[in-house]
């Protein structure tokens, strides 16, 4: 039943005689409104025999806490309720030890469990502010207001699942007048009234006579949370229309347009019943006819042509003006202090003045830095507010970001008011009960830092490839998607906090990200196994692992990003200086492919951001879940609105968008060779952007008979079969000497026969599904052309009889040159084996860079001057010696030819996000030694360094070595050993020749052997001039 707010006041009102009974209560939640009903419960004689509430923010007890607090009242403050879908233990046993009858929820923003919410005898009651069923979710204040609604009210009910549709406790209702704002009438209604009726409905229920009134779904809705991207005003309607919007957003979000190119926020909206007073035209972006600025506000018109007025602007840098003092030129007036605000001011303005000792007095006008304040100034000013002005606690950015007295206190006020204050993120999840774990996957477009549906409403199935089922519908982004990503990208770079952080800001905020994808790593890793069939163990270890590692990486780089001054001939009789400066590209985009969801989504983002740039990434159509994971982890690690956006969806729509676009500035991509040559053609044709490609392989591994065969064996295996075959740098082909081939392969088979197949969740399984059913499909057409040209299928090449799209791992031998098998990269689990003569190694490394592929290479021997040669020969952006699959944050990767250009990881991953370079071909020599293992040129164990383009790959390594020699040693022999090598081409043979003198000269011997060479390395290439150890280790 609906009752009057009078009806309550009398109820209210009749006293002890009217409360009989008492219960004993748990009160959860927070702020001032929760504290009013603490107290009058208290007063009433209810026992509050436990407050649970928020965590202290910024050393300050939330109002709640202080007064529980204050009467001895048990207070447990915990951040969260629940991990991975779980009560936490502690959590909840500290919850039943007070032993309540009745959970009372005032207002709460966290989440309780339902086993806490049914726990107590009589349940638990949750306070909302407006006529349930009308209004349900978190803006109901708003959309009462916005939806011109007659009446608004407040509603008790029995708490649900969080969808605020329990049943009715009670109700009360007020009328809303004609200019309310949300402010004006919770102050003036919901928040006494609200009061009152949580009192009541406790003692109704204590009473036994609390109704259970079921809603009714007929004028029901649901309208979500109020941000400030959707509050953007739609000047095509009526006055009063306009005017609700407009109110319904004071004081959050706030109604926005656009004026002379900037933001302006509206406040202080009433409808005009007078005739329209005179006034200056201001003209506004999409209204019909414009506004006038009076002496009593900005007057506005619908296109029923009646007008409202505004009393108040904001502008983007948070100034807040009288709307009457737009055109008043400097008259930057704020908006009207109460009297506790004066105070603050007061003491603010004291506080300055102790710093800015030399200011005779602290105008309006004074500027902080400008009156002789330094950084630590700024940390002073800082704590002595939140030590004077009740714990207010600001940020350095607020000082930098507001200099003068009076803008500085206008932030102020907002923040004590808080409306300066973000929108807490909403997701909507798609939770699944799995791997002993609840996992929670959002599933819309992330844009401009929140989810929400695409642009058409239009979503697809993202299907378990484990056993064909599907996983959940996810947003199908549309082209209007795409461009709202690239608008909030832009905005970010150019006018949001992005653009104005600090470089270690932004690796703070990298770092902080990174430590939350590794204390959610197990949701990632079941994700990755639902979503592309990655087995847990491996996505633990490499998919997520790795991706942490970036991360942390590339925060490192972020303040580490410099120019340098380059010496130039002076303008006689002027002085010249030359430098330069590295700067970002502005919004980025980024397409990722479906085999390392999460993994490549780092590689290519960590260098973006930390570079500077902001981005819209899209991930693969068949993967998008560990992308939107990642959003909704990068929102909380507190990356500023749209720095990061994610659109799922197709190549052909948003991906081909992204690559026209004119706003976005460089665009990263790996996929197929094919698709690859389409963006490039895009990118240029549109605007020219840069492009880096990590595109097909067929990446060649030879083995010669003087390997150790056994790991020869187990490493060419993982060539092929690691992550299912569905790997960038797969070794498409494996080249085995004759005398060893037989052997080889039937090692390989019977090691293959002990691998497991099966689920991926499953820990001891070694080889998952296929990632999608197209994928399988096009594997066995690949292994019935190797048959049809006669190539010897040894094992495999067949669907695995079960549910899911699984393969056997497959081995065909016997394979030419001239067949399907031998071009054409496969990306799955087949190895694909061709025998070459004994001791031909010129043929073999001919057979092997006869592709037009150039992505990864290998070669497994004993023979050191055998791999050195090799590895010089083979054309490939990754050589690995006696080992593959070795990749590193630290080492750049990308291939030559067709398999693509640009560098993911390392700091040449740095250089393609906008960086100037400033590395002549021949110079890039380090001023500190190069330390063994990482780039001695004798090392083979571990993955060569990308070569660097116009020189070998041998003499760049020699050439660093012999630079760093000379410093070292400063020999006027050796001197001139180097300036020949500098100045002069020598062969590969002078090069060896020299290397084998230079190590004599500090008491080494040239030897063939790798791991001879390695010890001797280790001990000898780190002595200093006087024979002693160094300390760095490195030559």
């Amino acid at each position: 039943m609906l009752w009057r707010g009078s009806q309550a006041l009398r109820r209210f009102s009749t006293g002890q005689a009217y409360f009989k009974n008492k219960l004993k209560l748990a009160l959860i939640g927070q702020s001032l409104f929760g504290q009013e009903v603490y107290s009058h419960l208290c007063k009433e004689g209810h026992r509050v025999v436990g407050v649970f509430t928020v965590p202290d923010k910024d050393g300050k007890a939330d109002p709640l806490a202080l007064a529980a607090e204050k009467d001895g009242t048990p207070v447990f403050k915990f951040p969260r309720w629940r991990v991975k879908g779980k009560t936490i233990k502690e959590v909840a046993e500290a919850y039943k030890s007070v032993g309540a009858e009745l959970n009372v929820l005032p207002f709460c923003t966290q989440f309780i469990p339902m086993d806490v919410i049914d726990s107590p005898k009589h349940g638990s009651i949750i306070y909302h502010p407006s006529i349930l069923p009308r209004h349900r979710g978190a803006s109901a204040i708003n959309w009462t207001l916005i939806m011109g609604d007659k009446k608004a009210g407040l509603s008790v009910f029995w708490a649900d699942d969080g969808l605020d549709t329990g049943p009715i406790l009670l109700q009360r209702s007020c009328d809303v007048e004609p200019n309310d704002t949300v402010d004006a009438l919770y102050n003036r209604f919901l928040f006494p009234e609200g009061i009152k009726a949580m009192v009541e409905a406790v003692q109704l229920i204590a009473d036994g006579k609390a109704p259970r009134i079921p809603q009714p779904e007929e004028g029901a809705t649901y309208e979500g949370i109020q941000k400030k991207e959707n509050a953007e005003i739609s000047w095509d309607q009526s006055a009063e229309v306009l005017h609700n919007w407009i109110r319904g957003h004071d004081k959050v979000p706030g109604a926005w347009t656009e004026i002379n190119g900037q933001m302006v926020t509206f406040y202080g909206s009433s409808l005009l019943k007078s005739s329209v007073p005179p006034g200056e035209p201001l003209e506004i972006k999409g209204a019909k006819k414009p506004g006038l600025v009076t002496k009593n506000g900005l007057v506005l018109f619908g296109n029923d042509g009646k007008a409202l007025m505004v009393r108040n602007l904001q502008f983007e840098d948070g100034r807040m003006i009288p709307a009457s003092q737009y055109f008043s030129a400097g008259e930057t007036s704020v908006v009207e202090l109460t009297a506790e605000e004066v105070k603050v001011a007061g003491t603010i303005k004291v506080i300055w003045a102790g710093i800015l000792s030399n200011v005779p007095v602290i105008e309006d006008s004074t500027d902080f830095f400008k009156s002789g304040a330094s950084s630590m100034d700024v940390v002073r000013l800082v704590e002595e507010i939140r030590q004077r002005c009740g714990g207010l606690q600001l940020q350095n950015e607020d000082v930098y970001m507001a200099t003068k007295f009076e803008d500085f206190i206008q932030k102020v006020v907002r923040k004590l008011r808080g409306e300066d204050q973000e929108v807490e993120l909403v997701v909507d999840y798609v939770s699944k009960e799995v791997n002993e774990m609840t996992v929670k996957m959002p599933y819309q477009c992330f844009i401009n830092g929140q989810f929400t549906d695409a642009n058409d409403g239009k979503t697809y199935d993202t299907i378990n490839p484990t056993d064909g089922s599907t996983i959940c519908k996810v947003s199908y982004a549309s082209l209007v998607d795409v461009d709202k990503a690239v608008a909030a990208a832009k905005d970010a770079f150019e006018k949001g906090e992005w653009g104005r952080m600090n470089a270690r800001e932004r690796g703070r905020l990298m770092y902080r990200l990174a430590d939350l994808l590794e204390e959610n790593q197990e949701e990632l890793a079941t994700i990755e196994a639902l979503d592309s069939g990655a087995v847990y163990t491996l996505a633990l270890k490499t998919h997520i692992g790795m991706s942490v590692q970036t991360f942390r990486y590339f925060a490192g780089w972020c303040d580490k990003i410099q120019g340098s001054t380059i010496p130039i001939n002076q303008a006689r009789p002027n002085r010249n200086l030359t430098f330069t400066k590295k700067e970002p590209l502005g919004v980025c985009a980024i397409i990722i492919p479906w085999n390392y969801p999460l993994m490549m989504l780092a590689w290519k983002s960590a260098a973006c951001l930390a570079a500077g740039n902001t981005l819209v990434l899209k991930p693969a159509q068949v993967t998008p879940l560990t992308a939107l994971k990642f959003a909704e982890l990068s929102s909380k690690a507190g990356f500023p609105k749209g720095v990061i956006n994610i659109i799922p969806g197709s190549g052909g729509v948003a991906g081909q968008r992204l690559s026209e676009h004119p706003h976005i500035r460089k665009l990263g991509f790996t996929g197929s060779t094919a698709i690859g040559k389409q963006i490039m053609k895009s990118c240029a044709v549109s605007n020219l952007k840069k492009v880096s490609l990590e595109l097909g392989g067929k990446s060649p591994l030879i083995i010669f008979n003087d390997c150790e065969l056994d790991k020869a064996v187990r490493m060419g295996m993982g060539a092929v079969f690691f992550n299912k075959g569905e790997n960038c740098i797969a070794a498409g082909r494996l080249f085995v000497e004759e005398s060893i081939h037989d052997e080889f392969v039937t090692k390989v088979v019977e090691e293959i026969k002990k691998m497991k197949i099966g689920d991926p969740l499953d820990r001891s399984t070694d080889h998952g599904p296929q990632n999608h059913q197209a994928h399988l499909e096009k594997l066995l057409q690949y292994c019935e052309a190797g048959v049809k040209e006669g190539a010897t299928l040894v094992y495999g090449g067949r669907q695995v009889c079960r549910p899911g799209f699984f393969m056997e791992p497959t081995v065909f031998t016997d394979v030419e040159d001239h067949m399907y098998l031998a071009k054409e990269e496969s990306f799955g689990p087949i190895m694909v084996i061709s025998k070459f003569q004994n001791g031909d190694i010129d043929g073999v490394l001919q057979r092997a860079n006869n592709t037009e592929y150039g992505l990864a290479s290998g070669v497994f021997t004993r023979d050191i001057n055998k791999a050195m040669y090799v590895s010089e020969k083979l054309e490939a952006g990754t050589v690995f010696v006696n080992t593959y699959n070795k990749t590193d944050v630290a080492a750049p990767f990308g291939g030559v030819k067709q398999s693509g250009f640009g560098k993911d990881l390392g700091t040449y991953a740095l250089l393609f996000q906008g960086m100037i370079p400033s590395i002549p071909s021949l110079a890039v020599f380090p001023r500190k030694p190069l330390y063994v293992p990482s780039n001695a040129c004798i090392l083979f164990p571990t993955m060569f360094p990308a070569r660097p383009v116009d020189l070998g790959f041998y003499g760049y390594q020699l050439c660093v070595n012999i630079k760093h020699f000379q410093l070292m040693y400063r020999q006027e022999s050796t001197h001139m050993v180097c300036k020949s090598v500098f100045e002069n081409k020598i062969n590969v043979e002078g090069k060896r020749k020299l290397w084998q003198y230079l190590l004599a000269k500090i008491g080494l011997v040239f030897l063939p052997d790798i791991q001879h060479a390695l010890g001797l390395a280790f001990v000898g290439l780190s002595r200093t001039k006087k024979g002693k150890r160094g300390a760095g280790g490195g030559l």
